[in-house]
């Protein structure tokens, strides 16, 4: 099959491999020599890793390359996600590399989380020689086994011939079609045998031919609903912005005049800002894209995948709507919701057909009349704004402290967010108008991706401002990785949301569990009656912890303090900076469908049920 790339993201497409269109002569080396020239032939320029005893010999000639930067992180999860956060923010394949065992395992939750998410990443990790495999040898773990519900395909090589074919099919998979990971597991002894190495090699991937190109038919029949829907709505995923499809999706929605609803994965696909922007769907969503959808007589799902959080209740989900699902996945089509248009293809290439079917409708006569549509969604937008309450006792709101960080970050800030409810907060309370510039963990909602996340990010595109907004309780789960970026020159910036809970679980106890407060508070023991600490009682103290890790830390209490610190960590470019922002314990995030219920019941705040008349559904 001919290698072809496909661009993943909005911005860099992986490069292709640097073969001048010749074979290269055959060169004896090392299986590990083998490896360290095939990424340097797919284009890999940086790989995320820590060493030990199977993967051990690649490590030698890396010290070599001088076109693969590789960053010594301090846990093997943190090398995964930086590998995510590069992936996202470039748009190329990001790569991680482990030894075997716990450290190959040590990778199992970064690669469910690009599983989920669509990320494409390759891993490569070592593994005990090839006549101990099976044996339960030291250090022994079947990751190929492990992950093999987690990737999206994955090798076991254990002759050192096989390398440079299998990493050029593991990019080649990672980054075309529906992106994702790919783990590469190497036997040691094929990395210490001799091979030869020519590139490129010849790829055998006889049942792998993901179809971009949409089917004309359904195109068509998708445009003739669009012009004839009284209520449509513009469903956009993240696959809009792995296609590097977001300039297609402005023009659709413009011809259309359709409301657009981008998921949490989508922030940044179409501007928050254009007055066609109805806000993010979803179990925290916009009042007014979660009603959107409701009361809609068409879904057009772009890159979308019907999840759980966007839809609520499933069978109570969008009741009076037809549905067009665009996916270049066919297993998404159908999965959850029945399409009556399915169209198989690139995002890009679907959207740019689209375009050209809806202005054939339009010089047709066949125009949609959506006035009436727009007044209902203009006066939800206007009745039920995104918004939050000032602590009454003067201290600091978490909605206030994210906000101000994103208006006073320099254009083209990279925001990368931990899980729970400063993940929320970020998604409503900053403005993203580029692709690339939201990086969190949708489908898996990993605490501990931010930190890491945003390492990568900076590592692939350092020159961007990038800020990761983190929660106390994440930030202790990959905070090491600061010493990290402090001693590769990755000078992130972190704001840690501390509000001295599990916040988002705290929330559900409040609402749900008679605010019975059982292991959600973090800054005590067993005894804490829940309520903020003094500053000298807060374990640990992140401003030390920081300093510690050859970070510049600031601490924040005050509102009337808020913009002169986000200013100078705006201002310090050679360290990473943290700022530990101490946040009001009782803020929730709102708007809120309780799980398990149908999205026609949101509160738009506590206690307050949104009222939409009764003329809506005619």
């Amino acid at each position: 099959m001919p290698m072809t790339e496909q661009a993943t993201g909005a911005h860099h497409p992986q490069p292709r491999p640097r073969s001048g269109g010749h074979q290269s002569a055959p060169e004896r080396v090392t299986g590990a020599q083998s490896l360290i020239r095939s990424l340097e032939e797919v284009g890999a320029d940086t790989v995320f890793g820590i060493p030990g005893g199977a993967i051990l010999p690649a490590y030698d000639p890396l010290m070599d390359s001088t076109r693969v930067r590789h960053v010594l992180v301090r846990h093997e999860q943190g090398a995964g996600h930086a590998a995510t956060g590069y992936a996202q923010a470039t748009g190329r394949v990001g790569v991680c590399m482990a030894t075997s065992g716990p450290g190959a395992t040590n990778l199992v939750t970064p690669i469910a989380d690009a599983h989920m998410d669509s990320v494409p990443l390759v891993a490569i990790t070592g593994q005990v020689a090839s006549k101990a495999i099976g044996t339960d040898a030291f250090q022994e773990a079947d990751i190929v086994g492990i992950t093999m519900p987690i990737t999206k395909h994955n090798f076991l090589v254990t002759k050192a011939e096989d390398i440079p074919r299998i990493i050029a099919q593991a990019f080649h998979i990672a980054s075309t079609g529906r992106p994702g990971p790919v783990l590469v597991d190497i036997a040691k002894d094929a990395l210490q045998a001799q091979t030869t190495f020519s590139w490129p090699p010849t790829m055998d991937l006889p049942g792998y031919r993901p179809v971009t190109k949409p089917h004309a038919k359904q195109i068509r029949e998708a445009a003739k609903l669009i012009t004839a829907a009284k209520r449509p709505v513009l469903y956009v995923g993240g696959g809009v912005i792995k296609a590097g499809a977001t300039a297609e999706l402005k023009v659709l929605a413009e011809l259309t005049g359709a409301p657009v609803t981008t998921t949490l994965m989508a922030l940044g696909a179409f501007p928050d800002g254009h007055p066609l922007h109805v806000g993010m769907p979803g179990m925290h969503g916009a009042v007014t894209a979660v009603t959107a959808l409701q009361k809609a007589d068409l879904i057009v799902a772009l890159g979308a995948r019907f999840d759980d959080r966007v839809t609520g209740k499933l069978d109570s989900f969008a009741p009076y709507a037809k549905i067009v699902h665009a996916d270049i996945d066919p297993a998404e089509i159908g999965k959850n919701r029945a399409a009556d248009v399915p169209i198989v293809g690139d995002a890009r290439e679907v959207i740019a057909d689209l375009v050209q079917a809806v202005q054939k409708e339009h010089a047709e006569g066949h125009q949609g009349d959506y006035s009436a549509w727009w007044k209902d969604l203009s006066r939800w937008r206007e009745t039920y704004p995104l918004g939050y309450d000032q602590p009454e006792d003067g201290s600091l709101s978490p909605q206030q402290v994210i906000e101000r960080i994103g208006q006073l970050a320099p254009e083209g800030t990279v925001f990368a967010a931990g899980v729970g409810q400063h993940q929320m907060w970020a998604a409503h309370f900053i403005q993203y108008d580029r692709p690339a510039t939201w990086l969190n963990s949708g489908g898996a909602g990993t605490m501990g991706y931010a930190v890491p996340a945003a390492m990568g990010a900076k590592a692939g595109a350092p020159d961007k401002a990038v800020w990761a907004i983190d929660g106390d309780g994440c930030f202790q789960m990959t905070n090491q990785e600061l010493t990290t970026c402090a001693l590769n020159n990755i000078p992130i910036k972190v704001a840690i949301i501390n509000n001295g809970a599990l916040g988002m679980v705290r929330q559900w106890q409040t609402l749900f569990y008679n605010q019975r407060y059982s292991n959600t508070v973090l800054h005590s023991g067993p005894e804490a009656d829940g309520k903020q600490p003094s500053a000298g009682t807060r374990v640990p103290d992140f401003v030390k912890l920081s300093e510690a890790m050859g970070c510049y830390a600031i601490r924040c209490e005050r509102p009337e303090d808020l913009d002169k610190v986000i200013e100078e960590a705006n201002s310090i470019n050679d360290r990473p900076v943290v700022i530990d922002f101490i946040v009001h314990e009782d803020a929730m995030v709102w708007p809120m469908v309780a799980a398990g219920t149908s999205n026609d019941e949101i509160m738009a705040a506590r206690d307050v049920r949104p009222d939409f008349g009764d003329n809506e559904d005619d």
